[in-house]
């Protein structure tokens, strides 16, 4: 799982995640969760912890879906 992106710690998030396959994509969202619920839990409180990361990461998942079967997106 975890791996560096492979740019430069400057470049926009967004940006990161546009360099990312869609398995690592997916792993990445997956370890935002994971850590999300860990530290609520040790917290014990609702922690929004990357709400953004989340909202950009699925929103790039649907725009590849889209481009892959633009029918089914129309």
């Amino acid at each position: 799982m975890g791996q560096r992106l492979p740019l430069a710690d400057d470049t926009p998030f967004l940006l990161q995640i546009k360099a990312l396959n869609d398995n690592e994509l997916l792993d990445f969202w997956a370890e935002t969760q994971h850590i999300e619920t860990l530290v609520r839990n040790q917290f014990d409180r609702e922690i929004l912890f990357a709400p953004d990361y989340e909202r950009l990461i699925l929103f790039e998942l649907q725009l590849r879906s889209c481009q892959r079967g633009r029918a089914a997106c129309r």
